[in-house]
């Protein structure tokens, strides 16, 4: 019979090939005082240094270190599902590894699940991002939140992928094989027991952050286009308004033409005529963008593809 490990650690890793051996190392100290058997998996997202070349040589030292290689760049919430799909332990902490999510809070959520929680989020005290990175983010959660049907867990970004999950958790986790994914809004759909502890965020060891303010946008658009069909129903509600604009200002002119007799109307009505096709182009956007994802959907093509893999099952 195969022993499985109590706790799992998962981290995506992307452009850290000069990280991922202080990753391990630290996180190994802080696991050891939990005093219970573990493995770390390392999902390498087709980054672009090295950083392949060190998770084989971390792996071949150490046998509790998992290696996964996917075959490209798939995203960090794919890279994540990647982990999770690997990763065989009761427990399992996802967590960044550019170590602003410090690995001495590990013990934190191990405790905290213990108490019996399903879940547990790391809420950060302090950010340690720059007013660029803080403004995006925000801007990200307030269009998030706004067109869901639901308050995405973080809402104002003090909440990041740091957390632990207990299996059943895990387990209900992977059976949401939405192709457009957010790993926070799939865990909010769940609706497990969660609990939160406080974590004071780091600054990056090395470099910059990988998400650009286009990244973001097309993170929120996903989003907000995966989990609600709030965003088609907006577009009703704008075409309405539209329409009761164009009535009462159609009203006007007939009363003034009445009043006043006949009006030159060559602005009013370029105004509105590209007002409307403004508002019909958008419409079918709105459309198209959900006929796209329902499009991805349906060929239920696989989450990633897995290159290579080192240790583990």
């Amino acid at each position: 019979m195969i022993k499985h490990p109590i706790i799992s650690i998962v981290s995506p890793v992307y452009r850290a090939e000069n990280i991922v051996d202080e990753l391990v190392h630290r996180i190994t100290a802080e696991v050891l005082k939990i005093h219970v058997d573990y493995e770390i998996v390392l999902v390498e997202d087709g980054s672009p240094d090295n950083s392949w070349k060190k998770i084989e040589a971390i792996c071949l030292r150490d046998e509790k270190v998992t290696g996964i290689k996917l075959s490209r760049n798939y995203g960090q919430h794919y890279a994540i599902t990647a982990g999770l799909e690997a990763a065989r332990g009761e427990f399992v902490v996802v967590m960044d590894c550019d170590l602003q999510d410090d690995p001495k809070y590990i013990v934190n959520l191990y405790n905290e699940v213990m108490k019996g929680y399903d879940l547990v989020y790391g809420m950060q005290s302090r950010r340690e991002h720059g007013l660029f990175k803080n403004i995006t983010s925000h801007f990200f959660y307030f269009i998030l939140n706004l067109l869901t049907e639901k308050r995405t867990i973080g809402a104002n970004g003090n909440i990041g992928a740091y957390s632990i999950l207990s299996r059943r958790v895990v387990n209900a986790f992977l059976q949401m094989r939405e192709y457009h994914r957010h790993y926070l809004a799939i865990l909010g759909l769940l609706g497990f027991n969660a609990g939160f502890i406080q974590i004071a965020q780091q600054k990056r060891f090395e470099g910059s952050s990988s998400y650009t303010l286009n990244k973001l946008f097309k993170l929120a658009v996903d989003g907000v286009v995966s989990q609600s069909d709030k965003l088609l129903r907006l577009s009703i509600l704008v075409g309405f308004i539209c329409f009761c604009l164009s009535f009462l200002g159609g009203l006007a002119y007939v009363i003034s033409y009445f009043i006043q007799g006949s009006l030159p109307g060559y602005t009013s009505l370029i105004t509105m005529l590209f007002f409307s096709t403004g508002v019909i182009l958008m419409s079918i956007g709105v459309q198209g963008l959900y006929i796209g994802r329902i499009f991805d959907q349906v060929k239920n093509r696989p989450l990633y593809f897995i290159d290579k893999k080192i240790n583990g099952d």
